[in-house]
């Protein structure tokens, strides 16, 4: 039986959508008639969602074959789409793109029932975009996941063809490899961005550095699907040469999937360092004022 999510219509006119873990802030721009009919079609595709990943949900954990996919959900298999061309040089799983491909599932309803000029789909920062004619969105680029203020801004414009933007890093919401404090992809879809993150996420690192301390998954979240491989938790202090180091393992690994056409850009930062890849013509500016995370 379907479950029944959170419905709530906020004082800006997004709308809010919350089912177990999956906590969705919906945007659209429109006649009045149209954003209706989108939210409409955004609640009947989030309604029972939850339920159909948990349905294969030990599929979803298991390691991604780069050419075989066994799962039978749309979402999860759009999942598996995305972390598939990792899949044969890494360990990665199809919940590498979850809240990714949960976006994206959602927003395609929204433009299937309804003639929007901009739509979003935010899934704790994972984001599945679709702009139009003159629309922008306004990206904010923290210095890492759990932070409350906004070091940067970046503006994306129809022209740039992203459709997903995502956030991966040490203090996110789910456990990383590497150590880097924020990395944020920029790709054609959401689902892609979510997954490329998390790669470029974990080669930002320092193996069997001192300062670092890791622990396996496991002893944190039983079920976790990385098990027992080793995920950070704490990163001492790092020289200037260390940082640079580390992120420019970070950076190899972006520009072999911008060379590869699987990413459009990336940001990555850790300890005050940033590095930009690809993406040059979109508008990237310090706003040490900003609170918002998007626009």
């Amino acid at each position: 039986m379907n479950r029944q999510p959170q419905i709530a219509l906020l004082p800006d006119r997004r709308l809010h959508l919350q089912d177990g873990p999956i906590d969705l802030i919906i945007g659209a721009d429109g006649s009045d008639v149209d954003i209706r009919t989108a939210y409409r079609a955004a609640t009947e595709r989030f309604t029972g969602l939850l339920d159909e990943l948990c349905a294969e949900l030990p599929e979803l954990r298991e390691a991604a074959t780069p050419d075989h996919c066994a799962l039978r959900g749309v979402v999860a298999r759009r999942m598996h789409a995305a972390v598939a061309p990792f899949a044969e040089e890494t360990f990665i799983t199809p919940m590498a793109a979850v809240a990714g491909a949960v976006a994206e599932a959602v927003l395609a309803a929204m433009l299937g029932a309804a003639k929007l000029t901009r739509a979003y789909v935010n899934n704790g920062g994972d984001i599945a975009l679709h702009l139009q004619d003159a629309a922008t969105f306004s990206v904010g680029l923290m210095d890492r996941p759990d932070a409350g203020g906004v070091l940067r801004r970046m503006i994306l414009r129809a022209d740039d063809a992203i459709g997903g933007v995502a956030t991966s890093g040490r203090h996110g919401r789910s456990f990383s490899l590497g150590i880097a404090d924020a990395v944020t992809v920029l790709a054609r879809t959401a689902a892609q961005a979510d997954a490329a993150a998390t790669v470029i996420g974990n080669a930002v690192d320092l193996p069997n550095h001192p300062a670092v301390l890791r622990c396996p998954a496991c002893e944190l979240q039983p079920d976790s699907d990385l098990g027992h491989r080793l995920v950070t938790r704490e990163v001492g202090r790092l020289c200037d040469a260390e940082i640079a180091a580390a992120l420019a393992a970070g950076e190899r690994c972006a520009q072999s999937l911008l060379a590869a056409g699987l990413v459009d850009g990336a940001v990555l930062q850790l300890s005050g360092g940033l590095r930009v890849v690809g993406a040059r013509s979109i508008e990237i500016e310090r706003r040490p004022q900003l609170r918002a995370a998007a626009a």
